[in-house]
């Protein structure tokens, strides 16, 4: 009795693990595979609700950041979890290997094995690294989503995707859409502020979000 109890726990405990390893196996093709093309948005408010509710993602790509007539090109990969957000950059002698851990009201930075802290990711970021990374908007804008903190302006292309947001003093450019379970977001955003001439270039953006895990493990 107890051998076959035994057995029959091993044969749960394998089948668990071939389930999750099946799991990782869809999400990691899924991230390294280039998500087709957005489908047409017929409904801009239920989009944006999807969007609202997309708590849980990470993207990886490339940022290419122009500000005080300097250019500098690190990876990132950000992880989203609910409101705290884990940014790795590198790539380049600016940025080193980055690593920045925050959620409203902290934010750490390490880079070459110091870390500082500050309550505000913009002044932190600017500080070590020299130029601005709104994080506390751009968690919203690079999903296509404005600021819930001031007023802004949409467009929207013949698809009635979202193109541009613009909103404090930046205008957002989302471009290359692309569809992920129910929602569509973007592989290239760009943000600009003709004040102090910034310009941060998001390219080759792919995504790995709760949406398409929920729809992989109902399939």
């Amino acid at each position: 009795m107890n051998s076959r109890l035994r057995q029959t726990n091993s044969f749960k405990a394998t089948s668990r693990a071939a389930a999750g390893l099946m799991l990782m196996m869809a999400l990691l093709s899924a991230c390294t595979a280039i998500a087709p093309p957005a489908e047409e948005n017929s409904d801009w408010t239920h989009q944006r609700d999807q969007l609202q509710e997309l708590e849980f993602w990470e993207l990886r790509g490339r940022v290419n950041v122009r500000y005080d007539n300097e250019s500098h090109t690190p990876r990132i990969n950000w992880l989203q979890q609910n409101v705290e957000y884990h940014i790795r950059l590198w790539g380049t002698f600016n940025a080193g290997n980055t690593q920045i851990v925050g959620r409203p009201g902290y934010v750490s930075l390490e880079n070459d094995g110091e870390t500082v802290y500050a309550s505000s990711p913009e002044e932190l970021i600017l500080r070590q690294m020299g130029y601005e990374l709104p994080i506390s908007q751009l968690n919203y804008w690079i999903k296509g989503l404005p600021s819930p903190d001031s007023s802004f302006q949409l467009s929207f292309n013949e698809l009635n995707q979202l193109t541009t947001i613009e909103q404090a003093d930046w205008t957002i450019n989302l471009s290359d859409m692309r569809q992920y379970g129910q929602v569509s977001l973007p592989r290239r955003v760009e943000l600009t502020r003709p004040r102090n001439d910034i310009r941060l270039r998001f390219i080759g953006l792919n995504w790995t979000t709760d949406a398409l895990t929920d729809e992989i493990a109902e399939e």
